[in-house]
């Protein structure tokens, strides 16, 4: 027990002068593009780094963007989007994964069905591109896990905000999930619905310190396939852009944000552990 409180102590007095504030939430939905344009623009200028997002390597700060028009057309549909293109290809210090098999960036109408028409012909009646004309997805799975690095390096980061831009959530249960260095959840975030196709939301959230390792990101309550049409109870919902602070490599091994998450963390494994001994 003594090691409880010494370590719940330590986590303590040295988190004392790092305490964060409440992370500050950006959300909104609309049945087109403008109506969440303000809230997009709002996060932009939360975030900070001027007008213009760093594309490749490290920008000092400079906030960084993914609308996926740029992914070359032998890597969108139906061809399968490499899980490290944005940060190998086109460095933006983002690996994804997913429990599912792959990820898919939609065609632009040149070359293909746009909006994932190619998995199922109803789906460009569900989903609208808010920076024309790519969409982005997890196939075999609703979950994707963003995990952040310095751009163009293995070396892992952190970030302070990330938010996304979403098209036909239609039921409540969309969600993006933040995770410090160590797995530890900041909370878990709604993301807005609206009951019709081809609208917009958006859920951005920004933390006071460069604390977020990885998000993961639930879009809808269903994977897509071409047997899985939306509505009624099946809620299919994809993605377009991304938005993110410049990632910033992790501290030192003993420094302090590093030592507190750790105490923290070392703590609560003890407490489950004593709560499981018997009594006397």
């Amino acid at each position: 027990m003594k090691k409880i409180f010494v370590l719940a102590g330590l986590a303590t007095l040295i988190a004392a002068p790092l305490v964060l504030a409440a992370p500050v939430t950006f959300s909104g939905s609309a049945t087109d593009a403008a109506g969440i344009t303000a809230t997009r623009d709002a996060f932009r200028t939360a975030i900070g780094g001027g007008t213009t997002a760093g594309a490749n390597g490290s920008f000092g700060g400079v906030r960084r963007e993914i609308n996926w028009d740029g992914v070359p057309d032998a890597l969108s549909a139906p061809n399968f989007l490499p899980a490290n293109f944005f940060n190998v290809n086109s460095p933006r210090g983002v690996v994804f994964s997913t429990p599912g098999t792959a990820f898919e960036v939609s065609a632009n109408a040149a070359v293909g069905t746009v909006e994932f028409g190619n998995i199922n012909p109803t789906y460009p009646t569900d989903f609208a591109a808010f920076s024309a004309q790519r969409l982005f997805t997890a196939i075999g799975s609703d979950v994707t896990d963003v995990t952040f690095f310095v751009p163009g390096t293995t070396t892992p980061a952190t970030t302070s905000a990330f938010g996304a831009i979403f098209t036909d959530v239609d039921l409540a249960g969309s969600t993006i999930q933040y995770f410090d260095i160590l797995g530890n959840s900041l909370g878990t975030f709604a993301v807005p619905f609206l009951v019709a196709n081809e609208t917009f939301e958006f859920l951005g959230v920004k933390f006071d310190a460069s604390v977020i390792h990885r998000v993961r990101i639930t879009s809808g309550n269903s994977a897509l396939g071409s047997l899985v049409d939306d509505g009624g109870l099946v809620d299919v919902a994809v993605m377009d852009d991304f938005l993110f602070a410049e990632p910033q490599a992790v501290p030192e091994p003993g420094s302090p944000i590093v030592l507190v998450a750790a105490a923290i963390a070392l703590a609560g494994r003890m407490r489950r552990r004593v709560r499981r001994q018997p009594l006397p």
